[in-house]
């Protein structure tokens, strides 16, 4: 396979269905690389590892994140993710830590160099003993991580910048990135991507390219609504001259929510047609 493009469009999957199914679909996108989802309930034998190399293989398809989903989190609105997302909640935090290292370990039998995770709305309060216990989990991921060679990439949105920067640094790894979710960012209501970019812009080592609308004004608790790519508040072409202008050169990965199939793929061919179009003109 040659190697990957700079800013070379991507798609964020998830691998609940046969290899080789998932890798056919996502060539007949138009795409070689992308970010692989781990639902909670997936399997990490050394046999299913086996089978999805031998797919991407074949399909000459690269994985440039693998990203952990984790039983029982819940996205209906805000005060649900707080509750039940991440490593936030106490009652699975160690049985979520145990899994996201086994995410490691399959991430590394796949060859892929990077693991990444929403890890749940972090605490402002440093000596809040949520953030405490989620730091030093944290770091303990980040040093099994290291010794794949792999990065830890956190996924933006339910902190602002200036919260998750000052979590970042507190944890103090090396290997320690982050994942830009610009949509994100909206649909929690915690401030404009374009100046979060600005903040965290030395830490980002990947993105999804997602779009969305604010939460609703008044309704307390609730959380925006994703849009297809380009229809919603991002604004894809100041978002991809902001990353040019940071120096990102890594993939730009579509991630569409949708639950209908057929929406989700027409919706990625679209994101695919409007990134090529953006990515020319900047």
């Amino acid at each position: 396979m040659q190697p990957l493009r700079d800013m070379e469009i991507g798609v964020m999957f998830w691998a609940g269905r046969g290899a080789i199914e998932v890798v056919r679909e996502l060539k007949a996108l138009g795409v070689r690389c992308g970010q692989m989802g781990i639902p909670g309930g997936m399997e990490l034998t050394p046999a299913v590892a086996a089978d999805w190399k031998s797919a991407l293989e074949l399909g000459q398809f690269a994985v440039v994140t693998v990203f952990a989903a984790f039983n029982g989190e819940d996205y209906a609105d805000a005060p649900t993710v707080a509750r039940t997302v991440g490593f936030i909640p106490e009652a699975t935090r160690a049985e979520r830590e145990e899994r996201m290292l086994a995410v490691s370990d399959f991430a590394a039998a796949l060859g892929v160099g990077s693991i990444a995770t929403h890890i749940g709305f972090v605490p402002e309060d440093e000596s809040h003993p949520d953030y405490v216990a989620v730091r030093d989990l944290v770091r303990r991921v980040c040093d099994h991580a290291a010794r794949h060679n792999q990065t830890f990439a956190l996924e933006t949105g339910q902190e602002p910048a200036p919260v998750l920067l000052r979590f970042f640094e507190d944890v103090a790894r090396e290997n320690l990135g982050i994942n830009f979710d610009p949509a994100n960012m909206i649909m929690y209501g915690t401030g404009d991507p374009i100046e979060a970019l600005d903040v965290l812009q030395k830490h980002v080592i990947s993105v999804h390219c997602k779009d969305g609308d604010w939460p609703a004004k008044g309704v307390e608790g609730a959380l925006g609504v994703e849009y297809p790519l380009g229809e919603g508040k991002v604004g894809m072409e100041r978002f991809l001259r902001k990353l040019k202008q940071i120096g990102y050169t890594g993939p730009l990965n579509i991630e569409r929510e949708a639950e209908d199939s057929f929406v989700r793929l027409r919706d990625i061919r679209l994101g695919v047609e409007l990134l090529e179009r953006l990515r020319g003109q900047i």
